[in-house]
């Protein structure tokens, strides 16, 4: 099972800002295309993965990153700054 976390507007394309979920997926492109296949409101969401940014357990990476032990997903759009 793995924490997957949604902020700002794909929070609300999806309408959770969390939840737990058992993948397959080895890595964060994998999840996203999981994600993405399941209804069209993640398609949505994920449409555009170059306007994301990612972070595995807390840690900012990129979409080939592996997943493997990995506890939490989190998807956010691009910090600007202010």
């Amino acid at each position: 099972m793995i924490d997957v976390l949604y902020f700002a507007w794909l929070r609300e394309r999806i309408g959770l800002p969390k939840e737990r979920i058992e993948t397959s997926a080895e890595t964060v492109a994998d999840l996203v295309a999981e994600l993405a296949a399941r209804e069209e409101r993640y398609a949505l969401a994920f449409s555009d993965i170059s306007a994301l940014r990612v972070a595995v357990d807390q840690e900012l990476t990129e979409f080939d990153a592996p997943l493997a032990g990995a506890r939490e997903v989190a998807f956010f759009p691009p910090m600007t700054g202010g």
